[in-house]
Parts: structure tokens; C-alpha cells; sequence
């Protein structure tokens, strides 16, 4: 099932890049820091070496009069390199690097553009990473979580210096995991809030996309309930995500990404990543 996922992506996306008349742009980054001490530095400080690859590529379209096709992909992943110090031999060691960053997102979402306040859409998300090492074993592309949406749209501003939109529907999620025996489904209703904008002849660039889903019902509701925790599953669930970037030059790149993420099945508190990074970054088209 995952691979055949992943091969439709890739489909879709080439098809994507391939075809003629498509809107497209393509932003890839990689930034990176380093420290280092020698071998008789006293204190207690470690040599380590981050690093964090990302990726956003867009490709829409309007297919034909009333319909218009928007494919999104983000990708994500980095790595920290820290120095040890083996205290029997007293000799500094490399140990196997911690991952960071992982995130591969991928949307497609035809909107049916009829000409009247909110227009009707659906769409197909993969939300998955590159690399898993909570179980046993490491494995690659695990776990995926597939949404299938469908409601309706509305465009409330899209010019040369801002973009807007929402839309509300209902959602049927399938979460995958190869660690677990069972996978499990649910579905509810979802809104999704994207805006962009760019600055200073585009030298600036700021996004942010706001997803709230309400849970209506879920396949293993019933062993939560005899856990006593029949409630948990129908919170609402908020993921918000800000970037920002800003081209310091054509080459040199400052980005600065911001996630807060409730899920009461996770944990009872708002999560808060932040990373920011001084890189290379390459527009390929």
C-alpha cells in the first residue's frame, strides 16, 4: 500500500512538472551548523554538526473552465551529529546522529471553479517521513497518515502580493503504521486556512496554513472507551504552521519555521517547534 502511495505521488507530481502551462515554482534549501573543540578543551561543552534539508514545490493549474488543480509537496529532513567522549579510553567518538527534522506532505486538491460564492473541492493528502526508528527497526516512509476531503472552497484575495483561501469539508483519515497490527480510521469534518504573502520585490516571503479537524467518529473508539478515555479521541486537533524566508542573497538563505500542533491523543498541551537556519537555498523555477 505504501509503495504503491509513494509511486503515485511521484507520478502525479512528474506529470506535474512535465506538463505545459502549469503555474510552478520550486524552493530547495539546505542549512547547516558546526562546532568543534579539541581534545583537551576542559569543559563540558560537545562538538556536534546539524544539518536540515527542505523542499517546497507547487504545481496547479486550471485544467479546463471549472476546474482547477493545485499539488503542493514539502519536504524535510535533518540530521545532528554530536561528539562523545568514551571516558575508558579517553578518546573522542562520532555518535550516530539524531534525526531533527522529517516531513514529507504532499496535497493535490481540485477545485471546481463555478463561478459562485465558495466553489465545491476534494482533495488527497499524504502525510508521512523519510526515516522511523521507533520500533525494532528502522524503516523508510512510515508511518502515512491518507486523507481523503471533499466540501467547499472560497479564494478571498490571490494577486501578485498577497493569497488567501479557506475551505471546509469532510474528511475520512487512514493512519498506517508497519510497527502497529492494526490501522486505524477516522473521519470528521476539517478546515484549512492558507495565506501567503510576499515582501520587499518577493525577497520575503511569509505563509502560514491553519488546519483544525473535528473527529466524528473513529474505528477503535470502542477500546478507548474501555480505557475509560472516550473523550479524547473527538478533540479537535490544530496544526499551524508558519515560514518565513528570506532571500539575503541569490544563493544565501534565512528561514525561520514555526509549528504548533494540538492532539489530545498525543498529549493534553500545545506543542511548539521553531527551527531557523542560515543556509544555501536554489529557486528551480
Amino acid at each position: 500500500m505504501k509503495k504503491i502511495i509513494l509511486v503515485l505521488t511521484v507520478i502525479i507530481i512528474a506529470a506535474g512538472l512535465m506538463a505545459e502551462d502549469w503555474n510552478t515554482a520550486a524552493d530547495v534549501s539546505i542549512t547547516m551548523s558546526q562546532n568543534s573543540y579539541s581534545d583537551n578543551w576542559a569543559g563540558e561543552e560537545k562538538g556536534s554538526i546539524s544539518w536540515v534539508f527542505n523542499a517546497n514545490l507547487l504545481a496547479e493549474k486550471q485544467l479546463a473552465a471549472k476546474v482547477h488543480n493545485k499539488n503542493t509537496l514539502k519536504l524535510a529532513f535533518g540530521q545532528t551529529h554530536t561528539q562523545m567522549l568514551d571516558e575508558l579510553n579517553d578518546e573522542k567518538y562520532w555518535a550516530k546522529p539524531d534525526k531533527s527534522t522529517d516531513l514529507i506532505d504532499f496535497e493535490s486538491m481540485f477545485r471546481f471553479t463555478l463561478g459562485v460564492f465558495v466553489d465545491p473541492y476534494a482533495s488527497l493528502r499524504l502525510e508521512s517521513q523519510f526515516l522511523d526508528n521507533t520500533g525494532e527497526e528502522a524503516k523508510i516512509f512510515n508511518p502515512n497518515t491518507l486523507t481523503e476531503s471533499f466540501g467547499i472552497a472560497r479564494v478571498f484575495i490571490k494577486d501578485d502580493t498577497q493569497e488567501l483561501s479557506t475551505r471546509l469539508g469532510g474528511a475520512f483519515k487512514q493512519y498506517m503504521d508497519s510497527n502497529l497490527d492494526d490501522n486505524s480510521s477516522d473521519g470528521g469534518l476539517e478546515f484549512v486556512g492558507i495565506y501567503t504573502k510576499p515582501f520587499k520585490d518577493n525577497l520575503i516571503k511569509y505563509s502560514s496554513n491553519l488546519n483544525l479537524y473535528k473527529p466524528m467518529f473513529f474505528s477503535e473508539s470502542d477500546a478507548y472507551e474501555d480505557m475509560g478515555m472516550e473523550d479524547t479521541w473527538k478533540q479537535v486537533r490544530m496544526n499551524w504552521q508558519h515560514d518565513v524566508d528570506i532571500n539575503l542573497t541569490s544563493l544565501i538563505n534565512l528561514k525561520l519555521y514555526v509549528q504548533l500542533l494540538y492532539n489530545e491523543m498525543v498529549i493534553d498541551e500545545i506543542q511548539f517547534k521553531e527551527t531557523l537556519g542560515l543556509g544555501l537555498s536554489y529557486k528551480l523555477f
